[in-house]
Formats: C-alpha cells, structure tokens, sequence
C-alpha cells in the first residue's frame, strides 16, 4: 500500500475516486432498476482569470479511463490540443448513466486540471513572442503529479520541462542545468561553471546561474570572460528582496555584456514569471523558467450535464437542451458556430467534436505528443490575450 496520499490506479479505475453523492445515486438506481440512456455534455461556461481562449487537455488519459470501465459507452469531443471558448461544449459522453455515474468525477479532474495546465502553459508561451518557456514546477506540486504538469505544460507550447520522469514518459530530455546548491558548494560562480563545462555532456547548453554570491553583472561578466565561448546562457533567478527594478538589472547586464564582446550569451529569467510579468521582461530577455504560474494553474471548471435522456432534449435549468455541432467556419481557431447536432451546415464546415470512443474501445488514437504541441504552437499565432471567438 502506498504511503503517499495519491489514489492508485486500481482505486480510480474501481470509482473509489468519486463524490459520496453518486454512490448513493447508483444505490438508489440498482434498488429501484432505474436505468436510462443519456448524452452527457462536457463544457465550461466560463474560464478563470477571464481567460477568452483554453486548450484542451487530458483527452488521453480520459480514453483510458473509459476502456478501462468495460463499459459500452461512447465519447464524442474535440482533439487534444484543440483551442475553445467560454459556452463552447468540448465533448458528449454517451451511453446508460448507471455505467458512467461513478466516474464522472475522475473524467471531470482529469480534464479540469490538464486543460488549466496547458492553458496556462499557451499563454506564457504567447506572450514570450518565439522565446522559450521551459516548465520549472515540478517542485511546487506533490510529486506524483510532476509527469501530469510536465506533459502538459509542454503540450501547451513549453519548450521543455525539468523533471526526469517527464523526460522518460515523453521520450524527450529534461531541461536545467545548474541549482544555487552546487554553486554553494564549489564556493564560486565561475569555478562551479567550469566545473559544469568539464564534467556535463556537451550537448548540454552551459547556461550558468549568476545570482548567488555578487551584483549580478559583475558576475555576468565573471562567468562570460572564464567560459568564452563555451557559455551559452545566464540565468537570473533573483530574489524579490534583492531584485529592485528587475528591468533595470537586466538592461545593464546586456549592454556590459554586448560592449565586451558577449553579445552570443543569452539572458534567462525564472522566479515568480507569468504571462504579464513575461511580456514586459521580453526586450531583455531570450528565454525564461516558468514554475509555479504553469504547475499551480487554476482549473478549467468543466461539467458534465445531461442534455439527453431517452435520445429526447432535457437539461436543468441555466443549460441549453439537446446534443450540439460545434463546427469550424473558414480558420478553426476563430470561426465556431455551435448548432443542434441534426441540423445541416454547409459542407465548408469542419465538425470539431468528433467520434474518440465507440463502445468502450478507441477509435481515434492519440497522437504523438509533439503533434499536439504544433497544433497549438499553430492556433496560438491566430489569436491573442483578449479575443474571443467570432461566432
């Protein structure tokens, strides 16, 4: 039995993960052999922080939930990675309610938090304009959730991710090169940074972390003048209690470092970074370390809601009844219309919610996670902080 407090997979599988009150539903249905099919409706009426646009995640792990079940139900819903908007519906779950009711809960958590993740992640990605964002939370969340934060982040547009199981789950090669601890250590900047060159695989950028010990450009300097060219990088992970005007630092940094000759040394800023404080780092900086805004992001509130019993509309109040097309009109990322599902559009329109599911058993496989990753590295250059879709 694990001693962390994390449910195995065998607990999530068997809906021990779940809310006391569908348990006590499914008693109720099994005593009084209510059972009736439904259309389930994923959507989330609005998004945290007024976010206009989320990207969609956990789509993976949610097919695995349901061909585990054994169960004949169906999933409908849009691809991993596909970008959405407040009021859209994502996806339909379809199928006897008694055979899903106990796991609406995990479906719900595995969606929610994955697609806050990356949303999260997209938008920092967006607002470093092309410079790299690596996912530096693993540390800010329980342990058993690094792979989660890392997979999602980087399918959300990081360009990397720091932890090492992330790395063999994902087939890629974690991210990071040098804490204050070995600095500590070694006792200077410049001869931990040697040392780093001398014994670290050379693919390995040398980026060294010059805010320990000294005035941050000076030991820019340092560093730039006792590596030469094998330095690629500086990192800037100041403390708020000694980083005064930030921009400041770094535009003094840069101008000493480009009169000496130093001009291939790129500046990297981590520590407290999101989206706003990125954008305005953005003149100064080359790429940046994203930990607690990307691991710790708000969730997406998705529910999950019947709007069809019977193969008849119903919803409770503040829904729309019925199945819904949410159908793409010229560039998916900002043309949407929703429609009753049997309603015909023209033949121009591309259907975003598509069979994932059939019977229990995947039909629409995965696909690589650098696949996911373009798909939204290419919906981000159509839309920007503020815009919702035009509908």
């Amino acid at each position: 039995m694990s001693r962390f407090h994390v449910a195995t997979n065998e607990e999530i599988l068997a809906g021990k993960v779940t809310d006391a009150y569908f348990v006590r539903t499914m008693e109720i249905l099994e005593k009084k052999n209510i059972s009736k099919p439904v259309v389930m409706e994923i959507r989330a009426a609005s998004f945290p922080h007024s976010w206009p646009w989320a990207v969609f995640a956990g789509l993976e792990e949610v097919q695995y939930l349901l061909e585990e079940i054994g169960k004949p139900l169906d999933l409908y819903c849009l691809d991993e990675g596909t970008l959405f908007f407040p009021g859209e519906p994502v996806g339909y779950v379809i199928g006897e309610y008694k055979d899903f009711c106990v796991y609406e809960t995990a479906l719900l958590g595995l969606l929610c938090q994955a697609t806050g993740i990356a949303t999260q992640a997209a938008r920092c990605v967006k607002a470093a304009e092309g410079r790299p964002v690596l996912s530096f939370g693993a540390r800010r969340i329980h342990p058993a959730l690094a792979p989660l934060v890392d997979r999602n982040a980087y399918l959300g547009g990081c360009q990397g991710y720091s932890s090492v199981i992330a790395a063999e789950k994902l087939g890629g090669e974690a991210s990071g090169t040098m804490p204050h601890t070995l600095i500590l250590l070694v006792g200077d900047t410049v001869e931990a940074t040697r040392l780093f060159d001398e014994v670290i695989a050379p693919h390995i950028p040398r980026i060294s972390l010059i805010d320990t010990f000294q005035d941050e450009k000076f030991e820019a300097l340092r560093v730039a003048e006792g590596l030469g060219a094998h330095l690629h990088g500086i990192r800037l992970d100041t403390p708020f209690s000694r980083r005064g005007d930030f921009i400041a630092i770094l535009k003094e940094i840069r101008w000493e470092l480009d009169l000496r000759g130093f001009q291939h040394v790129k500046i990297i800023a981590s520590g407290g970074l999101n989206e706003h404080s990125i954008a305005d780092l953005n003149p100064y900086c080359d790429g940046y370390g994203v930990g607690t805004a990307i691991s710790n992001a708000r969730v997406v509130d998705f529910s999950l809601d019947i709007v069809e019993m019977d193969g008849k509309p119903v919803s409770k109040r503040g829904k729309l009844s019925g199945r819904k097309r949410l159908i793409a009109c010229g560039n998916p990322s900002i043309k949407r219309k929703i429609i009753p599902w049997m309603e015909n559009d023209s033949e121009r329109a591309q259907d975003l919610i598509t069979l994932k599911v059939e019977k229990g058993k995947t039909v629409v496989k995965s696909p690589a996670i650098e696949r996911i990753r373009e798909l939204v590295l290419n919906q981000l250059e159509y839309v920007d902080f503020n815009q919702l879709a035009d509908k």
